[in-house]
């Protein structure tokens, strides 16, 4: 079986569209396809075997040409297909693209999405754990761009007072802990222990792990000092 090629995509997209009553025709201009029906916009379709960064800036570029712009690529087999054709309709649909597959063996076309004004949804509870954290972090402990690994948080910055509180002072109880840090939430952090930084001594005392006066001495950046 010789190898697939981009033309090989053509007639199944030509008849698909042909039966929705388009007149279709290939390599007009910069398009690989344009199909016609009636009075309406034209329709374009940029055929390629697989998603590419090519294929989404030609497909962009049309857009100055009509607002009906599909990509169209081979269907592939396998969950990583499919995880690629979901994230590519979540693109094609910011983008106000459409997206099609074409089954090769037998000329399966399936339209994912079609080519509408991207209106984006916001989440009020994302923006509010966004802002909230913005505000409770102190200063700008991180680096642009770092991976999540070593990130530090609002509840990290906390976490460490209470941590060079033990450090300094000894066992405390989580109430003395909480007021004098000014941390409200200290006897639970301490409790549920996220970074192995703190032990229970007795009922309601805590104290510091050897890991947690590491972390201590490698806090000043991080508290701002």
């Amino acid at each position: 079986m010789s190898p697939s090629r981009e033309t090989d995509l053509y007639p199944p997209v030509k008849a698909f569209l042909e039966g929705q009553g388009y007149v279709v025709k290939s390599e007009v201009g910069a398009a690989d396809v344009v199909a016609l029906r009636g009075g309406e916009p034209p329709v374009i379709v940029e055929l390629k075997l697989g998603f590419s960064l090519t294929l989404v800036h030609q497909c962009v570029a049309r857009l100055s040409v009509t607002d009906d712009v599909y990509m169209a690529v081979a269907r592939g087999k396998g969950k990583p297909f499919l995880k690629s054709v979901k994230n590519m309709t979540k693109l094609c649909r910011r983008l106000g693209l459409g997206l099609i597959t074409v089954r090769l063996s037998d000329a399966l076309v399936q339209v994912h999405c079609d080519p509408v004004p991207y209106v984006p949804r916001k989440s009020k509870p994302r923006q509010t754990r966004l802002l909230k954290e913005f505000v409770a972090r102190q200063g700008d402990p991180n680096d642009g761009g770092q991976t999540r690994v070593g990130l530090v948080t609002a509840y990290r910055q906390d976490a460490l007072k209470l941590a060079v509180y033990l450090f300094e002072v000894g066992a405390c109880k989580g109430a003395d802990v909480a007021r004098e840090t000014g941390v409200a939430r200290a006897t639970t952090m301490m409790r549920d222990d996220h970074y192995g930084w703190f032990e229970k001594v007795e009922k309601g005392v805590y104290g510091l792990t050897p890991v947690g006066a590491e972390a201590v001495s490698a806090s000043g950046r991080v508290l701002g000092a």
